[in-house]
């Protein structure tokens, strides 16, 4: 491989892409461009820009039309039937692994095939999904043209583009490269990189949405503010502009070239280069305002001494004291010096070694430090099925393997900290990490991480002095704070200013000033080691982490007493899922909440349950313990969320729709009505007693306990 194959900003990008024409493969084209692993999902017949055109004399088969060759450069491809169970699986699979997923069908197209953005994030949920839709999708705004195919033509006439180009109003004008397609495209490879980087962060995916009706309108953005401000529809100008001149395309002896005079100066300029001294010192046309009022005469005057001339000799004449150009032809621009030396043309390597490589469009993004790397031969109809259908059973192994270890990682609770410094202005930067590591107690050496993603790594790796602050458990909204891409944290947070003038918590059981003796480069992550220069220890109660949820040890008590007497302990789930809670039918009409199976009363027996069911769960937090006061039982519910449809014998109930005198136990009964109130405020709490009175916790604000009757 040669070593600028892996300088492309993107590797490390996989993008699975079921796009065809012109849209989506643009956007997928500029990502492949800069190193992205775009892998095609092709029917048996292909993209239909395969079978577009153009085709060269050598190409008698005509396997390689220009159309398919300059947008799917560098790209791969998987051949799959997504209408069959196979086709879906193999789709299904890649998705596992997969950063992104792109489309442009019509609205629900994905949805029969059961493979919604939906669906897909339930198996990988750090998936970023982009959508191209002639008019959008229901999702972010139905549109009423909602079912309506569109191509580019139908884009540039609706979203106004053609009602201001062309030379009257009778004579509406389509730009000639496939702008409503490509800009559209263009935007949604920006919202795509826009979406990684928030999936850095949050660890989430997201739906993105364009609509290429509305990407056109926002290229039209002038005449929204001009009819806003004066009440008018512009219409077409021609080649000139309605406040400028003179402005547009002039005549040449040998074609044309375009003038756009805006300053003052440049107007004094191009007077000058026309002889006329006189007529650029004129009070009528020495302003831009005044230009305007006599823009016919300045243009003619302009094209009277432009088309006595050839577009060399005004380019000699012209080139570099006014904003001047020629209109070149594509023959032009090959000769032109400017696209050589910026290696604006671009070879694409032949799939036959034996004949010409293509000449394409190079992208125009240049980065410092990561080159383009060079372009790729575009792929056959399923060139790399072997690659990647059977890679797929093989990044399935590894994929378990890496969860088994990140489990195994997981096993040990771990404190929760907040790292804390200042900038070089003296603002307070901080984040949130998993405890830290003491590495030696003589000289007293502490070590924590940061992911290089993080907002404030930078700052971080040059600040000589951090502090860590030890988190208790009435800081669980404090750690969720600076875990976020919130901007204004330290805002929201009570702190003070401690020892070394760094940032410190207030409630916090301890806290260790550090100055920073080392940084180590650790892959995804870098380690800060410091040596503790002052420190102190407060009472309290440590906040724990543990397989991707907070506890605390009083909250968690009640589990470790049940477990070490023996008693019988039920686990269960109030499980939501957009503002809905899932319910499963225990008789005729009467509904109780999931709980693990009677073989497997625990934790991984309530997620081996709703997994065999389809479903996705996530348990978050203990939301209740109690204890029957006639059976001795302990019953354990986590409050969390689950992804699928609700199968057999269960159903999801809008919280506002819950039938809470169909719910079969009172205990539950009255737990579910304490969820609905706390659900609308906002903040969850943890019960703690019998099946009949106990005491709630909040567990995301600074603790506040209260009594109820009931769970």
């Amino acid at each position: 491989m040669k070593t600028n194959e892996r300088t492309g900003i993107l590797t490390g990008v996989k993008v699975l892409d079921l796009t065809r024409m012109l849209s989506g493969p643009y956007c997928t084209m500029m990502l492949a461009d800069h190193g992205a692993e775009v892998i095609k999902i092709e029917s048996e017949t292909g993209d239909s820009s395969r079978a577009n055109g153009p085709f060269r004399t050598d190409d008698p088969q005509k396997e390689w039309a220009g159309y398919f060759v300059s947008l799917n450069r560098s790209k791969k491809s998987v051949q799959l039937n997504l209408k069959t169970e196979t086709g879906k699986k193999h789709f299904r699979k890649l998705v596992e692994h997969a950063d992104v997923v792109v489309e442009n069908f019509r609205p629900g197209v994905m949805e029969r095939l059961d493979l919604s953005y939906e669906e897909l994030k339930a198996i990988n949920p750090r998936l970023v999904y982009g959508a191209i839709r002639g008019f959008g999708d229901p999702r972010l705004g139905e549109s009423p043209y909602v079912k309506w195919p569109s191509y580019d033509v139908v884009a540039q006439a609706m979203g106004g583009i053609m009602g201001i180009t062309g030379a009257t109003p009778d004579s509406p004008t389509k730009i000639g490269p496939g702008v409503g397609d490509i800009f559209t495209g263009l935007m949604m490879s920006f919202g795509i990189i826009a979406a990684l980087r928030s999936a850095d962060f949050t660890g989430e995916g997201q739906f993105i949405d364009i609509s290429m009706y509305d990407a056109v309108l926002s290229l039209c953005e002038r005449t929204v503010y001009q009819h806003d401000y004066d009440g008018t529809i512009p219409g077409p100008e021609g080649n000139g502009h309605p406040l400028l001149a003179p402005f547009g395309i002039f005549p040449a002896l040998d074609g044309h070239v375009a003038i756009g005079i805006v300053d003052d100066i440049f107007w004094s300029e191009l007077s000058k280069c026309m002889g006329l001294n006189k007529t650029g010192e004129d009070k009528k046309y020495s302003s831009r305002a005044a230009r305007k009022e006599s823009s016919k005469t300045i243009n003619k005057l302009v094209a009277d001494w432009t088309k006595l001339k050839t577009k060399n000799e005004l380019t000699k004449i012209l080139g570099g004291k006014i904003p001047f150009g020629p209109v070149n032809t594509i023959k032009d621009i090959l000769d032109d010096e400017h696209v050589n030396i910026r290696k604006m043309i671009a070879t694409v390597p032949h799939s036959d070694p034996s004949k010409k490589d293509w000449r394409v469009a190079a992208n125009p993004i240049k980065f410092s430090l990561n080159p383009t790397p060079e372009y790729k031969t575009p792929p056959k109809i399923g060139e790399h099925d072997k690659n990647y259908l059977q890679k797929a059973k093989v990044e399935t192994a590894n994929f378990e393997k890496t969860k088994s270890l990140r489990e195994a990682f997981g096993n040990f609770a771990t404190g929760v900290t907040i790292i804390t410094t200042n900038d070089k202005n003296g603002s307070p930067r901080g984040f949130t990490a998993n405890s830290f590591t003491s590495v030696s107690l003589e000289p007293p050496l502490l070590l924590v991480c940061i992911a290089k993603t993080a907002f404030s790594a930078a700052t971080f790796q040059k600040s000589k002095l951090f502090a860590i602050n030890i988190l208790s458990e009435n800081q669980r909204e404090l750690s969720g704070l600076f875990a976020s891409q919130e901007k204004d944290k330290f805002k929201l947070a009570n702190w003070s200013v401690g020892p070394k003038n760094l940032p410190i918590f207030e409630e916090s059981i301890a806290h260790f000033i550090c100055e920073r003796q080392r940084l180590v480069d650790a892959g995804d992550h870098i380690i800060l080691i410091g040596k503790v220069q002052e420190h102190a220890v407060f009472d309290g109660t440590p906040l724990g982490y543990f397989k991707g949820n907070y506890f605390s040890v009083n909250h968690d008590q009640a589990l470790i007493e049940a477990a070490n007497t023996g008693e019988m302990v039920d686990i269960g789930g109030v499980l939501s899922k957009d503002n809905k809670i899932l319910l499963q039918e225990a008789t005729h009409q009467k509904f109780i909440i999931p709980k693990a199976p009677t073989e497997d009363k625990s934790k991984n027996g309530l997620y081996g349950l709703l997994e065999n069911l389809n479903l996705t769960p996530r348990l978050n937090f203990i939301y209740a313990i109690y204890r029957d006061t006639d059976t001795k039982n302990h019953t354990i519910f986590y409050n969390g969320t689950v992804e699928g449809a609700a199968p057999d014998g269960f159903k999801f109930f809008k919280l506002e729709d819950i039938p809470l005198n169909n719910i079969l136990l009172p205990a539950e009964r009255s737990m579910l009505e304490r969820y609905k109130r706390e659900f609308k405020h906002g903040t969850f709490g943890f019960y703690e007693g019998t099946e009949r009175a106990g005491t709630v916790r909040e567990i995301s604000q600074t603790e506040n306990n209260y009594e109820i009757k009931g769970v």
